[in-house]
């Protein structure tokens, strides 16, 4: 009975195994299956390991079973060991290209840079089978900060398990202007919480019932109300970095790059760090050129968050647009990008980089080849383990007294 079921469960395993690999190179016509394209390169060391396996006991089978059961079992898990094995292939020469490029950008090797408590290597095959270590942190939830329309928005704070003033990271989740908390990606708050920060994340209202400026408004209340709350919060004004993914990290430019710094008054310097994973910068060229494959139909989610077109409201998206606030003397920018991403095009972080370098800002350009937008929803997965230890030391760096 076994030697019928293991053939078979042989088979199915090795169907199943090349089936996800293939989304490591292969990206999702639909949203309906983009978790696919974004969840497989995160995967890939647990499923080269897997694929590896089910290769090898093929072997260990072939005097028993159908030869040519097992020619198809094993060209079907060597295939998906190739594609499995990509990400891994790519890692080294990425990580220093990643090296390079903060040593161009910041003046000083990233493994240089003095960390309290934080990760000493790009990646660990202990964290992604474990996840990332944590250390203890106070963490209380739900404090309202304003009631824009009759919206409760709330934030989140994480601080060191040790009181007094720290270093200060606001946090914005993404979701398309359309949906999210501040429990998003709860797990980098805490860990930053654990290597020093105090991590405040933020809500704002959802468009398109409430559209732009709606958002950047509700951000700016929030800095308002933790400018007037630092001293109960241990928020230190002097020491503050502003973090976003995608949506987030749209309205975390809008706030950090406008004319004035939302917290610019006599006594509250402007922002020390800005830390962009794959947002939109330039919204009216993002309507024009969507990526292709298309899984969230960019021109109806701009639409919803606008109100319209590009046409109807030119003004509108110009001002909704970061890269049309690049300016001298702007906080050192960390962009980290998927070199598939498929929601948000790389090739847009690599444009607002060189524009800010070209005004004589500091500008550090990450772009992970084999991840998709939102690579960073597997917090151990191989791209945002990549992407972390690069953010702390950033953070570190320019956040440092």
């Amino acid at each position: 009975m076994f030697r019928v079921l293991l053939p078979l469960l042989l088979l199915f395993s090795s169907i199943i195994g090349l089936f996800i690999s293939i989304w490591i190179v292969t990206t999702a016509p639909t949203f309906a299956f983009y978790p696919l394209s974004v969840g497989a390169p995160e995967l890939s060391p647990g499923l080269l390991l897997g694929n590896g396996a089910i290769a090898l006991l093929a072997l260990i089978t072939w005097r028993h079973q159908q030869k040519w059961l097992v020619l198809g079992i094993l060209g079907m898990s060597v295939a998906a060991v190739l594609l499995s094995a990509l990400p891994l292939l790519q890692l080294p020469a990425t990580n220093k290209q990643f090296a390079a490029e903060m040593e161009r950008s910041l003046g000083v090797q990233p493994e240089t840079i003095k960390l309290a408590n934080g990760r000493s290597q790009p990646f660990s095959w202990q964290s992604f089978f474990t996840g990332i270590p944590l250390s203890p942190v106070r963490y209380d939830a739900n404090i309202q900060f304003a009631v824009p329309d009759g919206v409760p928005l709330k934030l989140d704070l994480y601080r060191p398990v040790q009181t007094g003033q720290h270093p200060t990271v606001v946090m914005i989740y993404g979701g398309a202007w359309q949906r999210g908390s501040p429990t998003d990606n709860a797990l980098v708050s805490r860990y930053l919480a654990g290597q020093g920060y105090t991590v405040v994340a933020i809500a704002y209202r959802f468009a398109p019932q409430y559209p732009f400026p709606a958002q950047i408004e509700d951000v700016r209340s929030a800095l308002e109300f933790i400018r007037q709350n630092a001293a109960k919060y241990e928020i230190d004004l002097n020491r503050m970095a502003i973090m976003g993914r995608s949506a987030g990290a749209h309205l975390a430019m809008l706030a950090a790059y406008p004319a004035k710094a939302p917290l610019q008054t006599p006594n509250t310097p402007a922002f020390r760090a800005v830390v962009n994973y794959y947002s939109p910068v330039d919204l009216t060229k993002g309507y024009s050129d969507p990526p292709n494959p298309d899984p969230i139909d960019s021109k109806k989610t701009l639409k919803a968050f606008l109100g319209g077109t590009p046409d109807q409201f030119p003004a509108l998206y110009q001002a909704a647009s970061p890269i049309n606030f690049v300016r001298p003397n702007l906080p050192p920018t960390l962009l980290v990008y998927g070199g598939r991403d498929h929601i948000v095009q790389s090739k847009f972080g690599r444009y607002l980089s060189e524009q800010l370098q070209a005004s004589g800002n500091i500008a550090t350009f990450l772009e992970i080849p084999w991840a998709e937008h939102a690579f960073d929803a597997l917090p151990s997965g191989i791209s945002n383990q990549l992407a972390l230890y690069y953010t702390e030391r950033f953070l570190a760096e320019t956040m440092k007294e």
